[in-house]
């Protein structure tokens, strides 16, 4: 089995709550902490970490992408708004028209605009780069929608309690299809190199492959009860999760095959958000110990893209 190591980073603030990672244009990692009601800044080539303070206190962050403009924007799910920081730290808010929408994911869309789900309301919306939010699609009451992706030129997104993957064109088309297994608690997506989409569902504790005309192959992880909760896939086609409950960091080649577990080297740390940067480096988000984490890999081959 090939050796993988792993690179803690503490954070300045203890417990902070550690949760999406997205790569800014400046090439440094950007990241919520849930807990602290900020956002992180973490420079790889130096290990320095800078937290900037949201206006609004117990905001709770939890997704955050990348924009057109260049600077990154996050969901505030407890303060019911959207954020837009800036390279150098500059904060607005956006508040959200309906009390408890509960903002969680969010993703650039092929249109410029940031799209986010709307958890509690049940809305894939988005906002322009100037901060016009717009609601696009109304889903089924207590569906709870929560990871998008863009893939094909449309925003796919995951609902949590409905089990279903849904897709979502930019003239407001909208599909939804039924995991294969019933109530799989579908959470984080990834577009993949080759064309699919990539889900977690946490209750199945498998990974699933939608392609996309919403056909899907669920892919089981061999540990039980892992609580799968995030995927990411690089550059090569192979798929990098995380495992919750059993405190391992997955790998998966592109077409589900040769499943390696890697146990994380430290206490149960509570393993959510994994990301995968431009040049394939993975990193993933310990929210319980608050830390960031590097892995490592010896790579060895794995069925890639053709």
């Amino acid at each position: 089995m090939p050796s993988t190591r792993f690179v803690a980073h503490r954070l300045p603030t203890p417990a902070s709550g550690p949760y999406i990672i997205a790569e800014g244009r400046d090439a440094r990692l950007w990241f919520c902490q849930s807990n602290a009601s900020s956002i992180g800044r973490f420079d790889p080539a130096t290990g320095e970490t800078v937290e900037f303070s949201l206006p609004t206190r117990r905001a709770f962050p939890v997704g955050i992408i990348g924009g057109a403009d260049g600077a990154l924007w996050f969901a505030e799910q407890a303060a019911n708004a959207i954020g837009r920081i800036t390279l150098d730290g500059e904060i607005t808010e956006f508040p959200l028209a309906q009390p408890g929408a509960a903002p969680t994911g969010v993703i650039l869309g092929p249109d410029g605009n940031v799209w986010f789900s709307e958890a509690e309301a049940g809305w894939i919306s988005h906002i322009t780069p100037a901060g016009r939010i717009e609601r696009v699609a109304a889903l089924a009451p207590g569906s709870k929608p929560l990871s998008l992706a863009v893939q094909g030129g449309v925003v796919w997104f995951s609902e949590v309690a409905a089990g279903r993957i849904g897709r979502l064109t930019m003239d407001g088309r909208l599909s939804e299809f039924p995991t294969p297994t019933p109530d799989s608690a579908p959470r984080a997506l990834t577009a993949h190199p080759d064309g699919s989409v990539w889900a977690v569902l946490t209750n199945a504790n498998a990974l699933v492959r939608v392609e996309p005309d919403g056909h899907m192959v669920e892919y089981p992880v061999p540990s039980a009860a892992s609580s799968l909760r995030s995927v990411a896939a690089c550059s090569t086609g192979e798929l990098w999760f995380t495992e919750n409950a059993g405190n391992r960091i997955g790998r998966m080649g592109a077409d589900g095959s040769g499943v390696v577990e890697h146990p994380i080297p430290a206490a149960p740390c509570g393993a959510r958000c994994i990301m995968t940067t431009t040049d394939d480096a993975i990193y993933f988000g310990a929210f319980d110990a608050g830390e960031l984490w590097q892995v490592i890999p010896e790579r060895s081959p794995l069925p890639t893209v053709p």
